[in-house]
């Protein structure tokens, strides 16, 4: 039963199963997380003046943080002004016309992985997803590495990636030694050979153009200096694995949907049969974000907009008040937990019809607008992640390539359940490829 007023302030435990309740109660709910009192924010709203209009009064919280082995030096940096210099170092290698040139590398690694299935043969989907997301991701933000190292690299990258996916965030399950012991040795396994390609960059006798060695170079923002050897190994490990998990993820739901959805598989085989030029929505190589054009968007795009909208990688948030704060009818103290889900958002009645229906034609009428908090996959704000245009072309292009080359079919009587992790993933997605 939703919270009625009496106990609207009484802690509940934040579990997947309920959370969902709390939207037909209260704008703000008291939750407990791992016996730490938080507000629990359903309020699109609301959840914009934290992200967005009132953000400077909150900062990141470890409420939700204790299974994530991620860097604080740069883009994750408490401390906003190093944000924003490490943001805008990023975003040359992240921006459309970066976009455009990756785009080759990306129609690569999704033909190569096309061509590792066998027909009849089960594939493991996010372990698939794992490697090719890695490997676009190092190609991208780190730049060519010889065959043998390029291969490793990109193993005990999907190997790290598939630890994070999993890791619980919050209860006992995330405490438990073992799924720790392996996150962590996952962790340095990868770190250890990503070292040892930096070592590599900074004797390159060549000019780079690459993220990693914009790191290399950056001389840090005006207070604070710039980043150690070490810190540009943390930092990298942080984008790499944020890149590969997110996408990973997206694409297993997005494979396991068209499955599921054989009318919706159709239309976007017809929809990718068109030339990308011709105007219907279908091209995301401009790099133009969903909803932001000057049309609806195609089908295709549609399809990954619905699939996001239903299974957003980062399915929960939170943030913690730096100052004293009033949220809708609330005052917070400073040093106060707050949580948020785009699980939830994504799925409010309010703004979505038949919320739980997997229907890309709404997004023919329905828009994302960037002055709510509605559709938040890749966050909004200062904040919001730096390679969301990146991110929609690569899902654009594995997607094509792969529903293209193969239909895939679940495994009779399966049908995987969400499993709300580091990111919301499909528990164990085993697939089986025929040729189209």
């Amino acid at each position: 039963m939703p919270p009625t007023p009496r106990d609207a302030d009484r802690p509940q435990e934040l579990r997947f199963s309920r959370m969902e309740r709390l939207l037909g109660g209260h704008p703000i709910s008291t939750v407990s997380v791992d016996g730490t009192s938080a507000r629990f924010v359903t309020d699109p709203a609301l959840v914009r003046r934290i992200l967005v209009t009132d953000a400077r009064h909150y900062g990141k919280s470890e409420l939700l943080q204790k299974a994530r082995i991620l860097s604080k030096s740069g883009l994750l940096a408490p401390d906003d002004a190093r944000h924003r210099h490490y943001r805008r170092l990023a975003h040359p290698h992240l921006r459309t016309t970066a976009v455009t040139a990756h785009t080759p590398l990306m129609e690569d690694v999704a033909r190569a992985t096309a061509a590792s299935w066998r027909p009849g043969q089960p594939v493991d989907i996010q372990a698939a997803m794992c490697r090719a997301a890695g490997r676009i991701a190092l190609n991208a933000l780190l730049g060519p590495t010889s065959g043998q190292t390029s291969a490793l690299l990109t193993e005990r990258l999907a190997a790290l990636s598939w630890e994070m996916i999993t890791k619980p965030l919050y209860g006992n399950a995330a405490r438990a030694r073992r799924p720790a012991h392996r996150l962590r040795q996952a962790s340095t396994d990868f770190r250890t050979l990503l070292a040892r390609c930096i070592t590599d960059r900074l004797n390159w006798p060549g000019p780079t153009t690459h993220y990693l060695a914009a790191l290399l170079a950056d001389a840090g923002p005006a207070a604070g200096g710039a980043l150690s050897g070490e810190q540009v190994c943390d930092e990298a490990v942080m984008m790499l694995t944020a890149a590969t998990v997110t996408t990973a993820s997206v694409m297993s739901w997005a494979l396991y949907t068209l499955a599921r959805h054989p009318l919706a598989e159709e239309k976007v085989l017809k929809d990718l049969a068109q030339p990308a030029d011709t105007g219907t929505g279908t091209d995301t190589g401009t790099g133009a974000r969903p909803g932001h054009g000057h049309g609806p968007p195609g089908y295709t795009l549609r399809f990954l907009m619905e699939v996001l909208r239903l299974h957003p990688p980062v399915w929960i948030t939170s943030r913690r008040t730096l100052t004293p704060v009033t949220l809708g009818e609330h005052t917070l103290p400073a040093g106060t937990d707050v949580v948020f889900s785009s699980y939830l958002l994504h799925r409010h009645p309010a703004h979505y019809r038949d919320p739980h229906r997997f229907d890309p034609d709404r997004w023919l009428i329905t828009r994302p607008r960037p002055q709510d908090a509605t559709y938040l996959p890749f966050g909004t704000g200062a904040r919001g992640c730096v390679g969301e245009t990146f991110a929609w072309q690569e899902l654009h292009v594995l997607l094509g390539v792969l529903a293209q080359e193969w239909r895939l079919t679940l495994q009779p009587g399966t049908r995987p359940r969400a499993a709300a992790h580091t990111t919301l993933h499909p528990h164990r997605l085993l697939m089986i490829p025929q040729p189209r």
